[in-house]
């Protein structure tokens, strides 16, 4: 009788386990969901904006570099773009250094 009744129990349990199994997976997924609109997906659209910005870039624009320089746009190539720092004086960088597009007139 006692045989019988403990046979019972093991097979509920194990009935049981399939749905303990999906549970337990449940919070990896939410997790992964939280980190992709917590952090994926706003650097994508930042990285967007920041592809835009750089195709956008014309002479006479007045931009900052990643590294603090201020100076206007003189020369644009494909990939390098000629910064004039001050009159006269013209630096060479990557387009992706250039971090921000500053309103006309910003720079004296």
């Amino acid at each position: 009788m006692f045989i019988s009744s403990a046979y019972a129990q093991t097979a509920a349990a194990a009935g049981a386990e399939a749905p303990s199994t999906l549970m337990s997976m449940l919070p990896l997924v939410l997790m992964f969901v939280v980190l992709y609109f917590v952090m994926i997906r706003p650097q994508m659209k930042k990285q967007k904006e920041h592809k835009t910005m750089i195709d956008a870039l014309a002479k006479g624009d007045e931009v900052v570099t990643a590294g603090g320089v201020l100076g206007k746009v003189s020369k644009l190539g494909e990939n390098y773009v000629g910064l004039e720092v001050a009159s006269g004086v013209d630096i060479q960088i990557q387009r992706s250094a250039v971090v921000q597009v500053l309103p006309k007139g910003s720079i004296k």
